[in-house]
């Protein structure tokens, strides 16, 4: 695929809303006539499809972490789904919306992916929180973990006037969380239709069902996301922080690990906050468990910290960096996600795995 399609995106937001013909036409902005570009790609020109699906790949490929729950998923469905796309392209019709047909094949290949590799967990499927820092843990063989999510390159907004969610709320770890206790079908109508603005009958063609089905699977999946989704969404709560209050807790937050100051630390929680470490199958509840655990573990017993702010799935998160002995540089170790209410930190989710860190374009080690 890397001789036919273009690695990277270009640098400029999403692509077009459905129902708009801007992925049609004579120009797109680019300079390039995507109906020549069409014609062009249908006669066997990599480049000119290259560049009729350049502008929504960033898009697809958050669909298709949305759909699968791992970055590493989404690389793969997306390769497979443009690989799927420009071999029958031939069965677009040109009438409709690229948009729209890019995203039913990639939906089907994240349907087809998703029923071969299984739901993506979180710790908190496993059993109940532990009162006290374990000390020998160890990961959970035969688990596939929810993964964080890049998002530096998401467009604000919606995808489409009649979506739902926002880009970015629909990237936050609870809302894809929330959608791995879905059904495939019900997780595609939801994706589609709620954050891609898809119609019910779009949707129905796209899953080779009918309009009434997909209406009973939104029902039911709008249910199960009530239940599992915190409200409001992060982006509300971020928003009425502001960016300035946001940057000083992200560090606070280092600031108090790299010192090993527990009651820096604590300062920055909720009562009921939360620390969840896959693929570590422990996690910690409450005050008094998490400081437990960040008192015996982080801030006295695994090394010298450093980190570097970035973020994921919308959030604020930061990259860590472990020293374990008293010189050397310090190696990437995790991706650690905070969600925040009011100005408190009331979840730590700690990415473990320096395969974590590289996608979010820091660098492996620090001084």
């Amino acid at each position: 695929m890397s001789d036919v399609l273009p690695e990277a995106p270009p640098d400029h937001d999403a692509g077009p809303a459905r129902g708009h013909d801007a992925d049609r036409g004579s120009d797109d902005g680019s300079g390039h006539d995507p109906d020549r570009d069409l014609g062009l790609a249908r006669d066997g020109d990599g480049a000119a499809f290259g560049r009729l699906v350049a502008p929504l790949r960033r898009e697809l490929h958050a669909h298709c972490y949305r759909m699968l729950g791992s970055t590493h998923d989404a690389d793969d469905a997306l390769q497979d789904a443009l690989l799927r796309a420009w071999r029958g392209l031939g069965r677009f019709e040109s009438r409709g919306s690229l948009r729209s047909w890019l995203h039913t094949v990639a939906t089907r290949t994240c349907l087809d992916l998703a029923e071969a590799r299984g739901r993506r967990a979180m710790p908190v499927d496993l059993g109940p929180s532990s009162p006290r820092a374990v000390l020998d843990a160890a990961p959970a063989p035969g688990v596939a973990w929810l993964g964080p999510y890049p998002d530096a390159g998401l467009a604000d907004g919606p995808a489409a006037p009649h979506a739902r969610y926002e880009q970015r709320e629909a990237v936050e770890l609870a809302f894809v969380a929330a959608l791995q206790h879905l059904p495939g079908n019900q997780r595609a109508a939801l994706l589609l239709f709620e954050v891609l603005g898809f119609s019910a009958a779009e949707i129905a063609a796209a899953l080779d069902t009918s309009a009434a089905s997909v209406n009973s699977a939104l029902a039911r999946a709008r249910r199960v996301l009530a239940e599992r989704v915190p409200s409001p969404s992060q982006q509300r709560a971020l928003r009425a922080i502001g960016d300035t209050r946001v940057r000083e807790i992200v560090a606070g937050y280092a600031a108090a690990l790299e010192r090993g100051d527990a009651d820096a630390l604590v300062a920055l929680l909720t009562e009921d906050v939360t620390w969840s470490m896959p693929p570590m199958p422990h996690w910690y509840r409450g005050i008094e468990a998490v400081t437990d655990f960040a008192v015996r573990l982080p801030l006295t017993s695994c090394g010298s910290w450093r980190h570097l702010a970035t973020s994921a799935n919308g959030q604020p998160a930061v990259g860590c960096y472990l020293r374990r002995g008293d010189a050397g540089p310090h190696l990437a170790w995790s991706v650690t996600v905070l969600t925040l209410r009011g100005t408190r930190i009331e979840r730590l989710t700690s990415f473990v795995g320096p395969g974590y860190v590289a996608p979010f374009g820091l660098p492996d080690r620090l001084p």
